[in-house]
């Protein structure tokens, strides 16, 4: 009984002594994945989170289980908002880190100025674009994440000689034209076009500066001059 009692005793302090280290063990992976862990009695844990912000999401309940890899919160800092978008290659040029980018959202009815923080050097397999992030400041909270918005990046101007409301782009014998007024009524002009911005495109060739074009009647125009080519064809 004696010998009994003694396996007994080492065996129970055997485990004592591996529950123990397995405890340590894991205060050290909660303090290490939490900020800090501290022991307030019992077997009650406070846990600190690492940085502020607010907790979006609660992934425990009470008296559940858990290890030193269970997920108890999600917390999030909003007061920086990342804004992500694809631009295709042809665009790449056109968006490099440190440039002004204007992110709007007809759901909230506003719009907010932010800076083009990162720039994929990867293209998506499917999409076949370039991932840009914009890091854009949200003092109040109001852009929450899954928020659908517009992105407009500034790119580098250049003055341009002509330019006409892209409202008054027609296609004419499968070439961009316009509609100029001249003392008899109006004629037709083919262009050779350049960048398009903010409703007008560049004019590179075919119309002089200071000349009038038909914009909302364009298409009323053009459609006048299809019929006289259909009865002329008669």
């Amino acid at each position: 009984d004696k010998i009994s009692a003694e396996q007994d005793y080492l065996l129970a302090r055997q485990t004592l002594q591996e529950a123990e280290i397995a405890l340590n063990n894991a205060r050290q992976k909660m303090t290490a994945l939490s900020g800090s862990a501290v022991l307030v009695g019992g077997n009650r844990y406070e846990l600190r989170a690492p940085f502020a912000g607010v907790v979006v999401e609660k992934h425990l309940g009470v008296g559940e289980v858990v290890s030193e890899t269970s997920n108890a919160f999600t917390l999030s800092d909003l007061s920086q908002v990342w804004v992500t978008f694809g631009v295709f290659p042809k665009d790449l040029n056109k968006v490099r880190v440190g440039k002004p980018v204007k992110v709007s959202s007809t759901e909230m009815g506003t719009e907010v100025l932010g800076t083009v923080a990162y720039v994929g050097n990867l293209l998506g397999e499917q999409t076949r674009t370039a991932t840009v992030r914009v890091s854009v400041p949200n003092p109040d909270d109001a852009w929450r994440p899954g928020l659908f918005v517009t992105v407009q990046v500034a790119t580098d101007t250049y003055p341009a000689k002509v330019t006409v409301p892209q409202a008054a782009i027609q296609t004419v014998e499968d070439k961009p034209s316009v509609f100029v007024r001249t003392a008899d009524g109006f004629v037709t002009r083919h262009l050779e076009l350049g960048i398009s911005e903010n409703g007008y495109v560049e004019v590179r060739q075919g119309l002089d500066a200071g000349a009038q074009v038909a914009t909302v009647g364009s298409f009323i125009l053009k459609s006048e001059l299809g019929k006289g080519s259909a009865e002329h064809a008669h």
